[in-house]
């Protein structure tokens, strides 16, 4: 269970484990590599290179515990979910691009004896075209889509999910109603779950624990909350309503064949920086483009 968007995804993520394990299947929690300028003020995700406590398990994949961390000390918030669930957690560069990260989740999962990879975005952006005025954090997810599709080509098993959508405050209820009913016509889209109190209770803890903010308006949204409020140091609006409470599953491939414009722009990128070149063709700005110039000033 990857959260594919980088910073607290692995929160959202969880929602699915829990369900897994709710039906008497054990999951394995991961996300990215890639924390928020808060957390970690260097721009992009951190190679092997700089990370320390991680034990490798493919190229780009490693198996993170609770004193993993960068080498300038930010602490990932998968290292966190290791803690508080007293179980490792896996990071994911994505800086290769698609194709080798795609190898290296084959190579985990054969390590970790796991059958099924799920890849959660927490929000929907991963299902932007590149068109919606809000978007603002489309690279990771495209870069992790589009790996999904060459696990799924070399026979492996992948779902993708959107947690909490419109959480994160890029798309807009009727941006991702669109991109979801889309997906359905074209026979993509699998299967829904909405957030139980029991499995709000155990998100809500480990958003106490992780700082993450797009994961705990789903929360919210579950508690039966309503309105509009602000994340991201106002930067943008989330609308609190049911449809954030809720999961949606989907395949890869139809997801790219269909609505996912920006993932598949970069199935055949050779690298996270040649995938964001590609984007800027398109005319998107992405969230690497956004740290590197704020860490400028």
């Amino acid at each position: 269970m990857l959260g594919i968007g980088g910073g607290g995804d692995v929160v959202g993520a969880l929602a699915s484990a829990l369900l897994c394990e709710r039906l008497g299947t054990p999951a394995v929690l991961g996300g990215m590599t890639w924390e928020r300028r808060p957390i970690d003020p260097e721009p992009g995700p951190r190679t092997a290179a700089e990370i320390v406590d991680a034990r490798p398990l493919g190229t780009g994949v490693m198996l993170a515990g609770p004193t993993t961390r960068t080498t300038g000390g930010a602490v990932f918030a998968e290292s966190h979910m290791a803690r508080l669930r007293g179980e490792a957690t896996v990071l994911v560069d994505p800086g290769p691009g698609p194709r080798a990260v795609a190898d290296g989740l084959a190579t985990a999962c054969a390590e970790l004896d796991t059958d099924l990879v799920m890849l959660v975005d927490v929000g929907g952006d991963v299902l932007g075209n590149g068109r919606e005025p809000a978007l603002a954090s489309p690279l990771c997810d495209a870069v992790m889509l589009a790996a999904g599709v060459h696990l799924q080509r070399r026979g492996d098993r992948v779902l993708a999910a959107v947690f909490g959508p419109g959480c994160d405050g890029e798309l807009t209820a009727d941006e991702l109603l669109d991109r979801l009913a889309r997906l359905a016509a074209a026979g993509g889209l699998l299967g829904v779950e909405s957030l139980t109190p029991a499995v709000a209770d155990e998100l809500e803890r480990a958003c106490a624990e992780i700082p993450t903010e797009a994961s705990a308006q789903a929360v919210r949204c579950a508690r039966g909350e309503l309105g509009v409020t602000a994340i991201r140091g106002g930067r943008r609006e989330v609308t609190l309503a049911p449809l954030g409470a809720m999961t949606f599953y989907f395949d890869p491939t139809s997801a790219v064949s269909s609505v996912a414009r920006l993932a598949e722009a970069v199935l055949d990128a050779e690298s996270l920086e040649q995938a964001n070149e590609v984007l800027h063709r398109l005319g998107v700005r992405t969230e690497l483009d956004y740290e590197r110039s704020t860490a400028k000033g």
